[in-house]
């Protein structure tokens, strides 16, 4: 006789704790089983066998498999097709009802319709829940229904439908007691999924209290960062944004509106599927980019000459994450100097960045290219010169990632006051002809 009970589907919260979908699941009639799904169809996107975000997956799920046993129970990791999954899921239990949490992104959207018919045909309940944002999907909306495309009245909205009452958790950690009780399951090896095991090395979160006060103060400041480095975690979900957002909202307003941004984002892309491939503002697809694959190679390698911006695709390239002024200014070199296509740099941080967040990435790369909503006017360019004077005076980050910068003797791929008036150049005449 199969085991009657519910399933709590992870996804990207990997976290036992204040976990909303987890917390319901645990509350309901049936002992429940964690189950965790390695999609092939996201899997299959990624061309480095040895990418350490999967690694960083792998091993986070091992770790609290590790408390599920103290529990008596464990996770049930899957390596096969979304569907596949779940056919085999149905075979093996007397599934009652599928948890989980909400994602914006297309392709999940579309991957959760099916499950929810498919489990739907059998009678099976299928309950999502709002868990890694504070607001979502269509609750910050213009006074006649339509969604925001300028960021700083969304945020005014945000804030003002802001209460403490959304930092309420979700004790789900207190309910373990209804865990399915089982022995432990065969993890699938990490090497079956086609990856290799590495062991990454995640900067750690800073939540000190001194480190947010003075967020404002030093976040521009690449060396030493003023950051508190919770981009991945919140990407993996392994903190709740709950946390975060009670932080911030305590000590510094600062970070806060990089937290709404991040949800302004997510908005976007779930109101606007389209910017995934096309420009938000429709006409900048008219811009006739130069794509010279020689200049984005030396862009990607971090030999384009301008040592802030080879210090930070050194860093990008070396450890998977990329201060966030720098960010800035490698994208705005590559889409303004380099007159290289947005789509270009957003598919390569897409496979290098540890945090990569499609909303994010996408939302971050147009406003650097000028395409996106709320984005700087076309012939704002960032100088990556007079940038790396008032940011790095000292030459502290330059120096770090640029290990003979002592020696360092790239000529520029291009001189920049030249690139930027051809850039507004082309902008200018692009955008005239729409």
């Amino acid at each position: 006789m199969k085991a009657r009970l519910s399933i709590c589907w992870f996804r990207r919260d990997l976290r036992l704790d204040d976990h909303a979908a987890f917390f319901h699941a645990l509350k309901s009639p049936y002992p429940v089983l964690p189950v965790f799904i390695f999609d092939p169809d996201i899997l299959d996107e990624l061309t480095d066998k040895y990418d350490p975000r999967i690694s960083f997956i792998y091993n986070t799920l091992r770790a609290l498999d590790l408390r599920l046993q103290d529990h008596g129970s464990g996770f049930y990791v899957v390596y096969s097709s979304i569907e596949e999954a779940f056919l085999k899921i149905l075979d093996t239990f007397d599934v009652q009802a599928v948890f989980t949490n909400n994602d914006y992104e297309p392709y999940a959207i579309k991957r959760d319709a099916n499950i929810r018919a498919l489990l739907g045909s059998r009678g099976i309940l299928f309950q999502s829940y709002k868990d890694q944002v504070i607001f979502e999907k269509l609750e910050i909306l213009k006074s006649d229904g339509s969604p925001y495309t300028i960021f700083t009245p969304y945020s005014r909205q945000w804030k003002q439908k802001f209460t403490t009452a959304e930092l309420t958790g979700y004790p789900s950690e207190k309910f373990l007691s209804n865990l399915f009780k089982t022995k432990q399951f065969q993890f699938p090896e990490l090497e079956e999924t086609g990856f290799s095991s590495l062991d990454p090395v995640m900067p750690k979160p800073d939540f000190s209290e001194r480190t947010i006060r003075n967020y404002h103060k030093t976040r521009d400041f690449p060396s030493p960062g003023g950051t508190s480095h919770v981009s991945h975690y919140l990407r993996f979900g392994i903190i709740s944004i709950r946390r975060v957002v009670s932080l911030a909202y305590k000590w510094n307003e600062t970070w806060l509106n990089e937290l709404i941004w991040r949800e302004f984002f997510m908005m976007i892309l779930y109101c606007f599927p389209g910017v995934v491939s096309e420009s938000f503002k429709k006409k900048y697809d008219k811009i006739p980019w130069r794509n010279d694959e020689k200049e984005f190679e030396l862009w990607c390698k971090g030999e384009t000459g301008y040592p802030l911006v080879d210090a930070g695709m050194r860093q990008l390239n070396e450890t998977g994450w990329m201060h966030n002024r720098v960010r800035m200014i490698v994208a705005g070199f590559l889409t303004k100097h380099l007159l290289i296509d947005w789509r270009w740099g957003e598919a390569y941080f897409r496979q290098k960045l540890l945090d990569y967040e499609l909303s994010s990435n996408n939302g971050n790369w147009q406003w650097a290219a000028g395409s996106g909503c709320d984005s700087a006017p076309y012939f704002r360019i960032f100088n990556p010169i007079t940038q790396a004077k008032k940011f790095d005076p000292r030459q502290a980050y330059v120096r770090t990632w640029i290990k003979d910068f002592d020696s360092y003797d790239i000529p520029p791929v291009v001189e920049n006051d030249f690139a930027r008036k051809r850039a507004i150049s082309v902008y200018r005449q692009a955008l005239s002809e729409v």
